[in-house]
């Protein structure tokens, strides 16, 4: 991890304005970093930052807009942390509202934990988050091998991958 950061930023719609609330509390900061948002929460975002916008503040980096998170933005967000293009995820989810692409959010998640990126799903982690020492400097995360997992043997398949 870079002293810029990239940080992925998602949120529910009953969690939009806490997202929007925090984003407005730490534009200064977080114009600083590279942002990747999903669908809505990216429009919002990028608003909210124009508003906030004073002569000389600078946005370094465009924000990313990926999709909606029904409509794939999740597993988008999910393949950047794989490669290694999302250094924190702020996902503020809604816990009291079922959500038609569950398995989408089930599996971000997963990934982020596998992945070992810092993860805030509440406001309150992500003000730990931002305020940490660490956010303002080189981090690197300690990363599993997972190589054993890859080179590991599979019944009926043989070294190469073809059927045995």
């Amino acid at each position: 991890m870079d002293f810029v950061k990239t940080i992925g930023l998602v949120a529910h719609d009953n969690r939009k304005q806490d997202l929007i609330e925090w984003v407005r509390w730490n534009y200064k900061t977080l114009i600083q970093h590279r942002l990747v948002c999903t669908g809505t929460t990216g429009k919002l975002v990028q608003r909210t930052i124009e508003e906030l916008m004073e002569p000389g503040d600078r946005q370094a980096h465009p924000i990313v807009q990926l999709k909606s998170g029904p409509l794939g933005g999740d597993q988008q967000m999910g393949a950047m942390i794989a490669e290694g293009k999302i250094d924190i995820l702020i996902f503020l989810w809604d816990p009291m509202e079922p959500q038609p692409h569950d398995v989408d959010v089930k599996a971000l998640l997963r990934i982020a934990v596998l992945y070992n990126i810092p993860v805030a799903n509440n406001r309150s982690t992500a003000d730990f988050i931002i305020s940490s020492p660490l956010f303002y400097q080189r981090y690197e995360p300690v990363r599993k091998d997972y190589s054993v997992y890859l080179r590991r043997s599979i019944p009926g398949v043989d070294a190469r991958g073809g059927a045995s």
